[in-house]
């Protein structure tokens, strides 16, 4: 079973929750999935970016009302 952690970096500027989501999947295990809530557009940007650049897996990134809801497997 894939656990699901939610972080929520809604009021940090970048690279605040790219920074936060980092550090959480330090101690996450292969396959989990972790949610970051950014009022930070560029989050939106740079997340998707880093997680293709390092080799995660991006399940989504949607627009919510206010914020930007990033979805990532961990892949290795």
């Amino acid at each position: 079973m894939t656990d699901k952690i939610k972080v929520d970096a809604r009021g940090a500027f970048c690279p605040g929750p790219l920074m936060e989501m980092i550090a959480a999947l330090k101690h996450m295990n292969v396959g989990d999935e972790i949610e970051i809530w950014s009022s930070d557009k560029g989050s939106a940007k740079d997340i998707p970016e880093w997680v293709k650049k390092v080799g995660h897996e991006l399940v989504s990134n949607d627009e919510r009302e206010g914020y930007w809801s990033i979805v990532v497997r961990k892949a290795k």
